[in-house]
């Protein structure tokens, strides 16, 4: 399987060098005092959010880092060098816990944002810092601390606007690909996507938005069933969620039930997804004849008192699915406008219903 979004890595920051025990030796001054010079501080190590990265694959080739030592103080008041920081690269959306603690440390959402996963280690004081008045000539010098040494759980979390969701094969794929500039593979089997794809629907000059191809859900996901949670925690950062079911499915299957066994799962996952928005994508309108489609759509519609905006389409044969985005447009920008405090858009520009899909 090409995704992995999830890794367990151990990072171990370097010790500090340890302080010099060294007395001035020079010709004609047989009794110099104490040179010796402190250790320098470890390394440290951080995590740096990548946008050049989608998956934490690399982490199964390599689960430990380790970042330099701080070399030891020396004589003539020569102080140690510092460890060098090691930086592990990670894709944007990355959540960081701390597997001893159950502690979340972090979450990486913008390129080139930084993270101190283990902090280096002090250097240990030379016996330059010990004389006095009384003690001349100290053999007195203290080691440099140890680095931390931690093991942490890196969770990789979509960051898209748009979540696609739907059992395997209900079309999501071919709905990308028709919107976006996306390549997800498509097939006529369950589990066509193994990883997340995400696409960028332009429909202007800045009017854009990232949607993403969640891979397919099975009863039983939020239990890990399948594919289960490795997909499901993507949806948890979308604003909006597009529910797609097959409208005619081969197996005869009951749209209805499928649709309330995602939300089922949704439910048993995050019961805060279900009070997301999320519209109802009636998808493969092509397989069924044209004066039949408008009303298997709305039995389904009625059958499940579905309160939120529906659409009719066919993504293979891209009917109708640039209308969905161009709704998804104007809901985002009411989203913003309401957000300024601007009131000048209706409500009926966000909760479209029925009608829209025949536009």
């Amino acid at each position: 399987m090409k995704f992995v979004d999830e890794a367990i890595i151990k990072v171990h920051a370097g010790d500090g060098g340890n302080g010099c025990i060294s007395f001035r030796r020079e010709k004609f001054i047989p009794f110099g005092g104490p040179d010796g010079g402190d250790g320098g501080h470890g390394g440290s190590v951080w995590l740096v959010a990548d946008e050049g990265l989608n998956t934490l694959i690399d982490f199964r080739h390599q689960r430990s880092f380790k970042a330099q030592r701080g070399q030891n103080g020396m004589g003539s008041d020569m102080y140690g060098k510092g460890g060098e920081d090691t930086d592990i690269r990670v894709p944007i959306g990355t959540v960081v816990t701390n597997v001893d603690t159950d502690e979340v440390i972090g979450d990486l959402t913008v390129h080139g944002q930084r993270l101190l996963v283990a902090q280096g280690g002090k250097g240990g004081l030379g016996n330059i810092h010990f004389k006095s008045s009384v003690n001349r000539a100290p053999r007195k010098s203290t080691p440099g601390t140890p680095g931390d040494v931690r093991e942490l759980k890196l969770e990789l979390k979509l960051l898209a606007d748009v979540g696609l969701l739907g059992f395997p094969n209900a079309g999501k794929s071919t709905f990308i690909r028709a919107v976006s500039a996306a390549t997800p593979r498509v097939a006529d089997y369950p589990f066509t996507t193994l990883h997340p794809n995400l696409g960028v629907v332009s429909l202007g000059t800045d009017q854009s938005f990232v949607i993403a191809d969640i891979p397919g859900l099975i009863e039983g996901a939020a239990e890990g069933h399948g594919l289960g949670i490795q997909f499901l925690r993507h949806v948890s950062r979308t604003r909006l969620l597009l529910h797609l079911v097959d409208i005619a499915p081969i197996d005869g299957t009951d749209v209805v039930e499928q649709v309330r066994a995602i939300e089922h799962e949704l439910q048993k996952f995050d019961a805060e997804l279900l009070d997301r928005p999320r519209w109802l994508v009636l998808n493969k309108a092509d397989v069924l004849p044209e004066d039949e489609r408008q009303a298997v759509a709305e039995d389904i519609v009625a059958r499940l008192g579905w309160t939120q905006p529906w659409f009719l389409v066919s993504a293979i044969a891209r009917d109708n699915t640039m209308n969905v985005c161009q709704h998804i447009q104007r809901f985002f920008e009411s989203q913003r406008e309401a957000h300024e405090g601007r009131t000048d858009m209706s409500p009926g520009d966000v909760r479209l219903r029925g009608e829209a899909s025949r536009d």
